[in-house]
């Protein structure tokens, strides 16, 4: 696997904690707060892996709005990237996982190679900004909700990812 990082945007602790365990399951230690991304997080690593938890009307954690910034500015030409989000789908079905749309839509703009859509069925939820021909643009995890498929879920993505890395 070439050089990775997974960043994340957390502001109850629980996109921290998933982030982690993708870390452990691909085998990458190099995990960091978005806040701690700069130019050089991203020019050092050809994968990023970016989680964001949403929040209000679908919108990103509100650490990646700076992130956001240093992406638009980031030629990602050559990198891949992968996404994953959490949110709850109960309380917000209508914008579950919505946070990963904004992030998308940076990364792809910079050039990156996103990898790791995922299918929508067996997810329970009315709208998500974050779906593109019928998948998410990355993996979505509900840990309010759907605690109990979060493993497999992570499971499937990681063995999908794992080979583009």
């Amino acid at each position: 696997m070439k050089k990775t990082v997974i960043i994340y945007g957390t502001s109850t602790g629980t996109c921290e904690d998933l982030a982690g365990r993708i870390g452990a399951k691909l085998g990458v230690d190099n995990i960091i707060n978005v806040t701690d991304m700069d130019d050089s997080v991203i020019a050092d690593n050809d994968n990023l892996i970016l989680g964001t938890s949403t929040w209000g009307a679908g919108e990103m954690q509100d650490d990646w709005y700076d992130g956001i910034k240093v992406i638009k500015n980031a030629d990602l030409s050559g990198k891949t990237v992968a996404l994953f989000g959490c949110g709850d789908s109960e309380s917000y079905p209508d914008t579950f996982v919505g946070g990963m749309a904004e992030i998308y839509n940076a990364v792809k703009k910079a050039g990156a190679n996103v990898i790791g859509a995922v299918a929508t069925d067996g997810y329970t939820f009315d709208e998500s900004e974050s779906v593109v021909d019928n998948k998410f643009v990355g993996l979505a995890l509900d840990e309010v909700n759907e605690d109990g498929k979060t493993d497999e879920r992570i499971d499937a993505w990681v063995a999908e990812i794992k080979p583009n890395l």
